[in-house]
Parts: structure tokens; sequence; C-alpha cells
């Protein structure tokens, strides 16, 4: 088989937080693939930074994911103005941590806003385009907390399970024009957001390193190159699933 079927030049991704952590993985993942890529996210310094380092072919535009109503302007400045999108990630998300008896009604809301009414949202409006084209590539970012039950995280493990459902659904609306909806599920990868969490937190840390089979934390270029595998044509025929990219941390006992 040419490896030539993994390449993605002449694509255009559009990643939702691009401009750090797995977002930022993804897109260099792309850009090495031969994609071009646009990059979203609220702070322009980060974003303008990370265009920079990434190289030619990297865009950005300053979005605000839970600003709805200016998702149809955002969609379409980017498929006028540098390219028909090929490829969406939903990649920008938000955390909420804390017991479920001390988690807010806001609290759960404002996390469903951002992680699956958002999602559906700017997934909506670029399929607009792909469905009229007749192919596409959309990649919902899950976690391990929507595979399995993890205590403090309530609200954001709901949000995550319901990104499956998301999938299931449009899988059985998009299949027939060629546009295709996975998932990947991180597991514990290397962030700064994740370090800083787990190194003021020893027994939190322990418990997560003993439920990974493979030695050590992921890295963000994991889920960049499984993202680049499903946006590929050497994943022509799938869609509808569920990747877990987590060092066998689904399975392990």
């Amino acid at each position: 088989m040419a490896l030539s079927v993994f390449s993605l030049k002449g694509k255009l991704a559009l990643v939702t937080g691009g401009g750090t952590g797995i977002g930022a993985g993804i897109s260099k993942a792309f850009i090495e693939a031969g994609a071009r890529v646009v990059i979203t996210g609220r702070r322009e310094d980060v974003l303008k930074s990370a265009v920079k380092e990434l190289g030619e072919g990297a865009h950005y535009r300053v979005n605000d994911i839970t600003d709805k109503k200016g998702i149809p302007d955002l969609v379409n400045d980017i498929e006028t103005n540098i390219g028909p999108i090929d490829i969406l990630v939903n990649n920008a998300g938000i955390h909420h941590k804390g017991m479920a008896q001390d988690t807010t009604d806001e609290d759960f809301e404002r996390i469903l806003q951002t992680n699956v009414m958002s999602v559906f949202a700017l997934t909506r409006e670029c399929a607009k385009y792909m469905l009229e084209r007749k192919k596409g590539s959309v990649i919902m970012i899950g976690s391990m907390a929507g595979l399995f039950g993890i205590d403090k995280v309530v609200a954001y493990g709901t949000s995550k399970t319901a990104l499956t459902g998301l999938v299931n659904a449009l899988v059985t609306e998009y299949s027939t024009s060629n546009v295709r909806v996975n998932a990947i599920a991180p597991g514990w990868i290397e962030s700064n957001m994740f370090l800083n969490a787990i190194n003021n937190d020893e027994k939190r840390k322990q418990q997560i390193t003993n439920r990974i089979a493979m030695d050590g934390f992921g890295k963000t270029s994991d889920i960049g190159n499984a993202a680049v595998f499903l946006s590929s044509e050497a994943a022509r025929y799938i869609t509808g699933v569920v990747l877990p990219v987590d060092g066998g941390a689904t399975v392990n006992f």
C-alpha cells in the first residue's frame, strides 16, 4: 500500500482551540501531512505564536466557540477567503473539576454549552458545505471521561459521553454524502494544563499512573497522528468510531 493514502496534501483543516495543547499537536501533524490549517481560539497572541511555529500553510481566526451566532460568519469567512473546509476537528473545550454535589446547574450548563452545543453548531455549519461537496471528515475530541466513570468531573464526563451520541446520530445522516464523523478519546496526554493539575494532587497522579497500561503519559503528537489517519484516504471506510488513544487505560485493571 502506498503511503500516499495517508497524505493530506491539498486539504484544508479547521482546528478549534488549535493554538495550544492537543489542538496544537493536531495542527502540527496536519501541516506535516501536507494540509493547510486554520486554528481558532480566543487569544490572538497565542494564535499568532502558534501560526508562526506551524509555518507556511497555517492561518488563524480569533473566535469564541461559545458565540454560536458568529459561527456562520466564521465558516463563511474561511470558505471564501482561505478555501473549502475538508476537515473539521472539534477540539476546543473546557473542564470543570468538582464533586457532583458541589457542581451547580450553572457549572453544568456552562460545560455542556461549550463542549456539546457549540460543537454541534459548528459541525452543522461546516457540514452545509461538506454535504454539498459530498466529501468531508469531522473529528470530535472526546475523553476517557466519556468512556468510563471518573470522579470529580461529572459535567465534563457527561459532555464527552454526549459526543459519542452526536457522532452516532450524524453518521446516520451524513454518510450517504461521504462525510465521515469519528471521535478520538485521548487518554492522559502531556500538556501544561494536565501536568499542573496532577502535580498538585499526588493521590490522583498515582491513580492515573496505575490505570495506564503502557509506560508514561501520551504526547500531543499521538493524538495528532490519529487525527491524520482518520482524516486521510487510508480511513475512507471508517466512520462512527470512537478511537481511544490512551496507552491501554480503557481496558487496564
